[in-house]
């Protein structure tokens, strides 16, 4: 060997090692509550409901797929511990990178404060430490994540990720009707409430929207975003009971599909999930709705 073949070899790994170094990643994020507290004030409360069993159920698939995998459940999944992963997020990826957040638990509109929604609402996800209702001195919405703010690092991370990455968002929740629980093998357990998070004490009314596909502007430069959610605005997300266990039904539909689909930047998947939804007669009243940049 030659003095100048290993400083051949020493600038062939130089040149390659920013490929190594950023090559495509694959991140997913959980979040999935079941047992949410249980406060004196009883209409402060969120019901009890099956989130983590989606989490269970998902992550273990994209985790064979080579997705590094962060969960959040129950007591770990407070405001405070959802923002700090989505800011961790941000931070790791990298253009080209692959994102999938997951959210399951209970859902619930909130009063709009700063006038940028048509009917008044915003829309949250129920983090384990929001309470439900408004109190003049207690609980002022401080813990609920609203879509303002999820929309803040979702954008954050498309701009990192570039033109090149991809962004699934599920939103295995919903912001309306109430629940029912009867004997456990013919419980429904509901996700959302039909009351509002009002501080002026303002009655919400669902907007009535019917579209099924719906998209939104995006800015040059952005990764494309899909976001899933398991029914429109004015239904009712009903969990289903599969082997004994109850799940968030769009969760168990994606379940299904992962085991035969890889997640990438092909989306034919996600109509496989609809497809599969609208075939079950126990989702007779919902549907599912996709929110794209594309």
């Amino acid at each position: 060997m030659t003095k100048r073949e290993p400083i051949k070899a020493s600038l062939l790994i130089l040149f390659m090692l920013p490929v190594f170094l950023f090559s495509q990643q694959k991140y997913a994020l959980f979040v999935g509550i079941s047992n949410y507290p249980q406060y004196k004030q009883q209409n402060a409360s969120f019901t009890q409901i099956h989130g983590t069993n989606d989490i269970a159920l998902i992550s273990p698939l994209l985790r064979k797929q080579g997705f590094k995998v962060s969960k959040l459940a129950d007591k770990a999944a407070t405001r405070k511990s959802i923002e700090k992963e989505l800011e961790k997020l941000t931070k790791n990826v990298h253009s080209g990178d692959i994102v999938y957040i997951h959210f399951s638990g209970h859902g619930q509109a909130f009063e709009d404060l700063d006038g940028d929604e048509e009917d008044g609402w915003d829309e949250a996800f129920i983090p384990y430490d929001a309470e439900r209702v408004y109190q003049e001195e207690g609980y002022h919405g401080e813990h609920h994540l609203l879509d303002d703010v999820l929309n803040t690092y979702l954008n954050s991370i498309r701009e990192k990720l570039g033109e090149k990455g991809m962004v699934y968002v599920v939103i295995d929740a919903c912001h309306s009707g109430s629940s029912y629980r009867g004997e456990e093998q013919d419980s429904t357990f509901v996700r959302g409430t039909d009351v509002g998070f009002s501080k002026s004490g303002k009655n919400y009314a669902p907007k009535i929207d019917n579209r099924g596909n719906i998209r939104f502007s995006s800015r040059n430069g952005m990764a494309p975003i899909f976001m899933l959610e398991a029914c429109r605005s004015y239904q009712i997300n009903t969990e289903i009971m599969q082997n004994g266990k109850f799940y968030g039904p769009m969760s168990y539909y994606i379940s299904r599909q992962l085991l035969t689909s890889t997640l990438s930047f092909d989306t034919k998947w996600i109509d496989e999930v609809r497809k599969n939804m609208d075939k079950d007669t126990r989702l007779v009243r919902q549907n599912m709705v996709i929110e794209s940049s594309k």
